[in-house]
């Protein structure tokens, strides 16, 4: 089957894909679920039709009337999550991935339409104030306007969420005004298709205002302008790719990008093996090596322990890891289901051996996984891989496993931590344990410049946390450095962020009549 693309509010297959056409596999069965190709499509038009259409459509309502939208648009999901729960099998999903990725691209939807409420105008614009005083007297005031801009989205996704990554830019781009061409990443591109397929027979959205293209949209490059917006998710290579593509240099397009990171979680000293704190740390890491099979940007890649807790840190994750049944995602009492395809796997085991030419597997063996229900040959699985390996070698710091590993590295003392941090070069998440405020206070002071969100663990809220790796609407997503400096929702800021903020220098009267 050859996926269709949503282009000009009509579904359109390729009629002669040719040798450009992708085969997508089953990450479970090794089948083939479809083909995937851009070839012949008009996505020149499809350009058009967002700009010329679905822009002038969302600029003319208000923002509460924009959050109505994703309020409609979160029912008509919700209405028929459990179709994208089955598909999701097919993808290596359990139902908790599942839940994980659909469930919380509807909250995101709800989250937003309520800000928009509480913290926006029902206007179409926004008026910052309090106005400035410019000159000596009161006729001459200044303000800041927030408009919308008359571009479009480009959103280009990653595999590992086709649902939460497209509903969450889709959330902030529309109470923005601005439409959305969506283009998912080829191994779960059939996942986004039904998604879009909900869209577009709810009928909630403006024509225009949500577009998909299967396959490459390189060529589309070239059509994009100073009002649009590249919204990338993915690898650091590909987002330095992208981000100096002469098009977008020379129309100075606006490209946000969320990369890939070794995000870490470091244990404070004062934190003893065995204690309510140590292992509300332990169930961290072994969710963040499980859930999504281990594939989210967020996830925990380096674990840092004091050198006196090296070995109980191991046993203890070792232990919590062999708790988890890999197999089928809808057999009963699979924890963890495959990574999304063969070539991930791949990318898996090649990371992680690079990462143990200075260490060693301490959980788990990257040729021959341990699973139930299935074959392990034809579909895409892997043990959970534990590693321990030298802190001060270069490949944990470098080398991301966007799998089900992790690598625990000693440290001798805190500024030794810190120093280990900062050589990931910029992660989207890390996490802190420990209940010494003059350590916690300390090690973030000196870590936040190289993170996008600190997640601080202690005995206060290790019941009540969110997690390490979930991303919340109401915080900042994106971290600098090799996390790609970009920046997702942050609340209404994330909204703000995609309009055109305009000094205006004007009269009381004037001012008033905006």
């Amino acid at each position: 089957m050859l996926l269709a693309s949503y282009l000009q509010d009509t579904w359109i297959t390729p009629s002669a894909p040719g040798a450009t056409a992708v085969d997508v596999y089953d990450a479970v069965t090794g089948e083939t679920v479809c083909r995937v190709s851009s070839q012949g499509l008009d996505l020149a038009g499809a350009f058009d039709h967002a700009r010329e259409t679905g822009g002038p459509a969302l600029r003319a309502l208000t923002f509460h009337q924009r959050a109505d939208l994703l309020d409609a648009l979160a029912a008509a999901v919700r209405a028929r999550r459990e179709e994208l729960y089955a598909l999701s099998i097919r993808a290596g999903a359990t139902l908790g991935d599942a839940r994980y990725d659909v469930d919380g691209g509807i909250r995101v939807l709800r989250d937003y339409a309520t800000r928009a409420r509480a913290e926006l105008p029902d206007a179409p614009h926004l008026v910052e104030g309090p106005a400035e005083r410019l000159a000596r007297g009161d006729d001459f005031l200044g303000v800041h306007l927030v408009t919308p801009s008359p571009g479009l989205m480009l959103q280009v996704n990653a595999f590992n969420f086709p649902v939460w990554a497209p509903l969450e830019k889709l959330a902030q781009a529309l109470l923005a005004g601005m439409p959305s061409v969506v283009k998912p990443a080829t191994p779960t591109a059939y996942l986004t298709e039904h998604l879009v397929r909900i869209i577009a027979d709810a009928g909630v959205l403006p024509p225009g205002a949500v577009q998909l293209v299967v396959g490459s949209v390189r060529p589309a490059l070239d059509l994009l302008g100073e009002q649009d917006v590249v919204s990338f998710t993915g690898s650091a290579a590909t987002a330095a790719t992208l981000r100096t593509h002469p098009r977008l240099v020379a129309r100075s397009v606006r490209f946000n990008a969320e990369a890939d990171s070794v995000n870490a979680i470091v244990v404070a000293p004062d934190v003893t093996p065995g204690s309510p704190l140590f292992e509300a740390f332990v169930r961290e890491v072994v969710a963040e090596m499980t859930v999504k099979a281990g594939q989210k940007c967020t996830a925990i890649r380096r674990v840092l322990v004091p050198r006196e807790h090296e070995r109980a840190a191991l046993d203890a994750i070792s232990s919590g890891l062999a708790g988890v049944t890999v197999g089928h995602p809808a057999a009963e009492g699979v924890g963890m289901g495959p990574v999304v395809s063969l070539a991930q796997r791949d990318d898996v085991r090649r990371a992680v051996r690079t990462i143990t030419a200075s260490g060693r597997f301490v959980y788990g063996d990257p040729e021959k996984a341990r699973v139930v229900d299935v074959d392990p040959e034809r579909g895409a699985f892997l043990d959970p891989l534990l590693i321990s390996a030298d802190p001060d070698a270069s490949a944990p710091h470098e080398v991301e496993p966007f799998g089900p590993a992790a690598t625990v590295l000693a440290y001798r003392d805190t500024a030794h931590a810190v120093d280990l941090l900062a050589r990931g070069r910029g992660s989207l998440a890390a996490s802190l344990v420990g209940d010494d405020l003059a350590w916690t206070t300390g090690v973030v002071r000196r870590t936040a410049p190289w993170h996008g969100r600190l997640h601080l663990l202690d005995s206060v809220t290790m019941t009540q946390t969110t997690g390490h790796g979930s991303p919340l609407p109401a915080l900042r997503h994106g971290g600098p450095g090799r996390a790609g400096g970009g920046s997702e929702m942050a609340g209404i800021r994330g909204v703000l962020d995609l309009m055109q903020r305009t000094a205006l220098q004007a009269s009381p009267r004037v001012l008033d009549s905006l």
